[in-house]
C-alpha cells in the first residue's frame, strides 16, 4: 500500500503494519483459574478473537505515535484473584490487558483482551474476551472439593477448555500464529487451570500460556515474557503465576526509518524482502519515522 504522493514524488505517509499485544492475566490463587491472554490485534496473516484482519496505520514522517508495551498481570496471593494484564497501545490502537483468573469462592470469570477461567470446587463460569482481540475462559470444575479450575481464555477461536468434572484443570485456549516477523510465531495463549487432589493442573495454551499447579504439590508456571500468555491457577501452594508481558511489533517500507523513543526497549532487524520490522519489548514512549 503506498501512501499519499506529495508534489516532490516522495509519499506523504509511511504504511506501517503492526502487532498489538497486551499483557496476559495472572493466575488465581485457591481452586483458581488461570488467566486470559492479552488482547490481540494484527494487520498481517491473522488477529485474535477470530476477528477480520486489522487496518494498516499511515503514518506522517517526523510525527510522534504513543507506544505502550503492557506487563502482564500478577498472580493472586492467598485466595485472591489474578490481576488483569495491562493494555498495549501503537496510536489509535489498543489491545486490553488479558483477565486475572477467579479465585474460590469468588464469583463467575473476569474479562479482558481474553477472558480468565472460572475457579473450582463450586463451578464459576468463565469470563468473556474482547470482541476482535480474544476468546472467553473456560468454567470451572463441579465434582467438589477437589474440582479443578478453568482455563483462561487464548487468542485464537478455541476457548479455555472446561475443567472437566474432576480435579483436573482446564487447559489454557490456543494462541494465534502470525507472520509479521518474517517467520510464524504463536503468541497470546491462555493459563492453565488448577487441578484439585491428585488432578494435574491445565496445559497452558500454545503460544506462551503457564501450566495451572495441583493440590499434590505442584506448582504453576507464569506466562511466557513478550507473549501476553496468561498465567497458571493455582491450587494452595505458595507460588503464584503473573502472566506474561505484551509486545509491539512494527513493519514498514526498507525505505524509511524508525526512531525508538526514550523510555522504550526495541530493536530493528536487518532489511528483508522490502521492509523493516521493529519489535518493541519494554515501556512507554514514542516512535516517529524518517
Amino acid at each position: 500500500m503506498l501512501g499519499i504522493m506529495s508534489s516532490g514524488g516522495y509519499p506523504r505517509t509511511i504504511p506501517v503494519d503492526f502487532l498489538v499485544l497486551a499483557g496476559g492475566g495472572g493466575g488465581a490463587y485457591l481452586a483458581g483459574s488461570g488467566g486470559g491472554a492479552g488482547g490481540f490485534r494484527c494487520t498481517v496473516t491473522a488477529t485474535g478473537g477470530g476477528g477480520s484482519l486489522e487496518t494498516a496505520i499511515a503514518a506522517v514522517p517526523s510525527t510522534n505515535y504513543t507506544v505502550t508495551v503492557g506487563a502482564g498481570g500478577a498472580g493472586g496471593v492467598s485466595g485472591a484473584d489474578g490481576s488483569n494484564g495491562s493494555n498495549s497501545v501503537f496510536s489509535t490502537i489498543t489491545s486490553t490487558g488479558g483477565a486475572g483468573g477467579r479465585a474460590y469462592p469468588n464469583g463467575n470469570g473476569l474479562t479482558g483482551g481474553s477472558g480468565g477461567g472460572g475457579h473450582g470446587i463450586t463451578q464459576s463460569f468463565g469470563g468473556a474476551g474482547t470482541a476482535n482481540q480474544g476468546f472467553a475462559g473456560g468454567n470451572g470444575g463441579i465434582s467438589g472439593a477437589g474440582a479443578g479450575g478453568g482455563g483462561g481464555g487464548g487468542a485464537v477461536g478455541v476457548a479455555g477448555s472446561n475443567s472437566p468434572s474432576s480435579e483436573f484443570g482446564g487447559a489454557g485456549g490456543a494462541g494465534v500464529a502470525t507472520s509479521i516477523s518474517g517467520s510464524s510465531v504463536t503468541r497470546a495463549g491462555g493459563g492453565g487451570g488448577s487441578g484439585g487432589g491428585a488432578g494435574k493442573g491445565g496445559a497452558g495454551g500454545t503460544g506462551g500460556g503457564g501450566t495451572g499447579g495441583s493440590g499434590s504439590g505442584s506448582n504453576p508456571t507464569a506466562g511466557t515474557v513478550n507473549t501476553g500468555g496468561g498465567g497458571g491457577g493455582v491450587w494452595n501452594s505458595a507460588t503464584q503465576a503473573a502472566g506474561g508481558s505484551g509486545v509491539v511489533i512494527l513493519k514498514y517500507p526498507d525505505s524509511r526509518t524508525i526512531t525508538i523513543g526514550a523510555g522504550l526497549t526495541g530493536t530493528t532487524a536487518a532489511p528483508s524482502g522490502g521492509y523493516k520490522v521493529s519489535t518493541i519489548t519494554a515501556g512507554t514512549g514514542n516512535v516517529s519515522w524518517a
